[in-house]
């Protein structure tokens, strides 16, 4: 009976728990906490957070993994085989084939391993700026162009951030991924890793998403240090109206430039502009209301799941994830300071329209809730100040801005 049980227990996943396994456990706890308790970006954290907790449990039928000797890690991926053999051949009066019994054996492989399919082949990543597109006004940054500076000047901080990475004794192609994280957007830096550095992809998608979704707590702090009262007071002129016509010309205009400057970041950019065009025409209510909705909701659970199984505790807890996350935090620092310095400068080269300094953080393209706190920040100084719809000029140009800059570390570093 004894020995039964013994026999019972090795079949069991207990035996094949690792020290790493209940490190990641703690990790997904912290995950958990942030998200349910705190409401830190829930949508993207709960996934993210199941996902490393399946990818960190003795699972069989969902993951197939095997070493990669490239990487040094173990590498979830579903084996991909083809057998055919001709059991039987039937023959018409001409003497010609007429029909066969073929065995064929296409594809092994677990339940996720195939869903992981979406990053892999880049299917996911675009498909959130389908409904980014879908969900994004851009009339705010069509009413005042000078706001494309400001969400260029979120740019900075990922240069900064790359050469900072590359000090640290990452590759440029790491490098890249990593400085991505500064322009705040969770779908670029997985598209951006997953052609460059797919070794980090899970370090670098948690430090992006997690970043994101402390924007109310770490992007306050660093506004109030650049700014002055005076200047967090400074109420903005209002925007004009921006008619439909100039929506859909601006979303195929930006779609024509963009992808003819940097084809490789053709996917994000095509699927942002499609999504916004849809939204703005007037006549695809259908279509906009599923990339809205089910597309967006479906994609950001199956691309969360995804990421977290990508954090296994193998490979997740080295070195090099430590110096990833706190590479975010240069990165995403170094991202909001650039966007208020360089709103102040425009005071100085624009006096009588001034920009209230602020909105300058909202060029980190954490959509809309850069641009909130940009809002909540200028209300504290003036409760009767609205900045939010100013703010989102900003806030989309860096959507534009990152998945520009991702097309170019691409089209330079990618082999």
């Amino acid at each position: 009976m004894l020995q039964d049980f013994l026999l019972f227990f090795q079949e069991t996943g207990f035996t094949q728990v690792t020290w790493q396994m209940l490190v990641m456990w703690a990790v997904v706890a912290v995950l958990f906490y942030l998200a349910i308790a705190k409401g830190f970006e829930p949508l993207l954290l709960v996934p993210i957070a199941f996902g490393a907790l399946i990818a960190n449990l003795p699972t069989r039928g969902i993951l197939s993994t095997e070493f990669d000797p490239a990487t040094q890690t173990i590498q979830a991926t579903p084996k991909f085989e083809v057998e055919s053999e001709i059991l039987h051949t039937e023959f018409g009066p001409d003497g010609l084939p007429i029909s066969q019994t073929t065995k064929v054996r296409k594809m092994e492989g677990g339940l996720f391993d195939f869903l992981a399919q979406g990053i892999k082949l880049e299917i996911f990543p675009p498909l959130i700026f389908l409904g980014v597109g879908a969900l994004t006004d851009f009339g705010p940054l069509i009413a005042n162009p000078r706001m494309l500076l400001l969400g260029a000047a979120a740019q900075l901080g990922v240069t900064f951030t790359f050469i900072g990475a590359v000090f640290l004794a990452f590759t440029s192609s790491q490098a890249a991924s990593i400085a991505i994280i500064g322009g705040a957007d969770g779908p670029t830096a997985i598209f951006l890793s997953n052609k460059l550095a797919p070794e980090l992809l899970g370090a670098i998608a948690v430090a992006a998403y997690s970043y994101m979704a402390l924007v109310p707590l770490l992007q306050p702090p660093i506004m109030r240090a650049l700014t002055t009262k005076a200047e967090r007071k400074i109420r903005m002129k209002s925007l004009r109206q921006v008619s439909k016509l100039e929506k859909l010309c601006f979303a195929l205009l930006v779609t024509v430039v963009c992808i003819m400057l940097v084809p490789d970041a053709s996917p994000l950019i095509a699927m942002l502009m499609l999504g916004n065009f849809l939204r703005e025409c007037g006549v695809t209510q259908r279509l906009v209301q599923s990339a809205q909705n089910e597309i967006i909701n479906v994609i950001t659970i199956f691309l969360g799941v995804s990421v977290g199984l990508t954090m296994r505790g193998d490979a997740f807890l080295a070195i090099e994830t430590i110096k990833i996350i706190l590479l975010g935090v240069v990165a995403f620092g170094a991202a909001t300071a650039s966007g208020v310095l360089v709103a102040k400068l425009m005071n100085v080269i624009w006096r009588n329209n001034p920009v209230n300094p602020l909105i300058g953080s909202a060029g980190v393209s954490a959509v809309p809730m850069a641009a909130r706190v940009s809002h909540l920040e200028g209300q504290r100084a003036d409760p009767n100040n609205f900045l939010l719809m100013h703010a989102m000029g900003p806030n989309v140009a860096g959507v534009i801005g990152t998945a520009v800059i991702a097309g170019y570390f691409i089209a330079t570093l990618a082999n």
